[in-house]
């Protein structure tokens, strides 16, 4: 199968064609640091699957670029390799269209499995992020909505509700309804309650 990687430390991408090179069904067909360079160098090598960090330093970010890659035709199966592992990040990568979410620190034969299984098309999910996904399932607290953890970042941020409303492109009386709803979900009264909630389930990261 043929890999691209995307990834702005260089020694991590050194460090991934050094693993991958080892093993027989995998080709390294390209790789990038940048979002821009990433899309480029994809529509030109049309990998199989692409390992995908989310952070890229400056520019478009990894679940843009994701988003764009999963609009060619054929699309290439896009694997999230990441750090982070907070619910705001997993629903924008899957909302992009990702095909599976692992963690760097996961061992090389689950990463190894992981490319396989995304290049068959099927949905791959560290151990890690699954047990924490199960457990919110045994025990359900409300969900909050996209727009609700756009919020929530954008307080994390420092950002008041009329920077808010700006940025979201809504009235500043829909930010104040908003929170009122983020409020009761997370069970605070604050707006640093909500972030701190927020961040300790793992819902958003600080910037």
């Amino acid at each position: 199968m043929r890999l691209f990687l995307v990834d702005d430390h260089p020694v991590v991408r050194a460090g991934l064609v050094a693993l991958l090179s080892g093993e027989d069904d995998m080709e390294i067909v390209g790789e990038a640091e940048g979002g821009a360079e990433a899309l480029r160098g994809i529509a030109a090598a049309r990998p199989d699957v692409v390992l995908m960090d989310l952070q890229l330093g400056d520019g478009i970010d990894g679940v843009e670029v994701t988003r764009r890659v999963r609009e060619l035709s054929p699309p290439p199966q896009v694997l999230v390799l990441t750090t982070y592992e907070t619910d705001a990040d997993l629903m924008r990568a899957v909302d992009a269209g990702a095909t599976g979410y692992l963690l760097k620190a996961c061992p090389p034969e689950e990463l190894f499995q992981g490319i396989r299984a995304a290049a068959r098309g099927e949905t791959v999910l560290s151990a890690k992020v699954a047990t924490r996904m199960l457990r919110r399932m045994r025990e359900p607290a409300p969900a909050l909505s996209g727009r609700e953890v756009e919020i929530l970042e954008l307080l994390a941020s420092g950002a008041g509700n009329r920077e808010i409303a700006r940025r979201l492109f809504i009235t500043e009386a829909t930010v104040k309804t908003h929170l009122v709803h983020i409020y009761g979900k997370l069970g605070v009264d604050t707006r640093t309650a909500a972030v701190t909630a927020a961040v300790e389930r793992r819902l958003i990261r600080l910037p």
